[in-house]
């Protein structure tokens, strides 16, 4: 069963990662990169404080950044322990794909796509009630997810994990904020 998934996993990137066009290369690899998504970042700094009280932002953006670095621990471990090889570094397949970026690490599973999913669901939880449109944020993860693919590093199962345990964890924190600190804050809940 865990060879079919595999076998499917392989064929999916392939021809997901061989849709990619020439012309679109410059925007997906900037796509990609975390330093283009800096604007986005301030916006969630700056609709934090402003939908929260000053004291209250402060704990918010904590939380953010305390399921930040478990994310990414949990991702580097994880890739350590499974040392599953990225699609530009399988002998067995680059020479099919188009490879954008050459990165040596391990892939599964994306930390690209756990950080951004848990990041993104973490803000939309603490602003869904108090910005009608947080839903849209939801942009940057996808967009960023499908990067991976077209850039050649990641295949699809290793999104799909990241993505799931990114939301996960996102929702674990918020219910710790909401079971532990908000209370402290003399909240009801965030």
């Amino acid at each position: 069963m865990l060879e079919r998934i595999l076998e499917w996993d392989r064929q999916t990137f392939i021809y997901l990662n061989n849709l990619g066009i020439d012309e679109y290369d410059a925007f997906w690899t900037t796509v990609t990169s975390f330093s283009t998504w800096i604007p986005l970042f301030l916006l969630f700094i700056f609709l934090i404080f402003k939908k929260y009280p000053k004291r209250e932002a402060i704990f918010v953006i904590i939380t953010i950044l305390l399921l930040s670095f478990f994310v990414d621990t949990l991702t580097d471990l994880t890739k350590h322990s499974v040392a599953r090889l990225r699609p530009n570094n399988n002998t067995e397949i680059n020479t099919l794909i188009r490879i954008l970026k050459n990165p040596t690490t391990y892939s599964f599973f994306s930390g690209h796509s756990a950080s951004s999913f848990s990041i993104t669901t973490l803000v939309v939880l603490f602003l869904r009630d108090r910005f009608k449109w947080s839903w849209l944020f939801y942009i940057w993860p996808v967009l960023f997810v499908m990067s991976r693919i077209f850039v050649g590093v990641h295949f699809p199962v290793d999104i799909l994990v990241g993505a799931t345990v990114g939301i996960v964890s996102a929702i674990f924190f918020y219910f710790l904020y909401a079971r532990f600190i908000g209370p402290s804050l003399g909240l009801d809940r965030p």
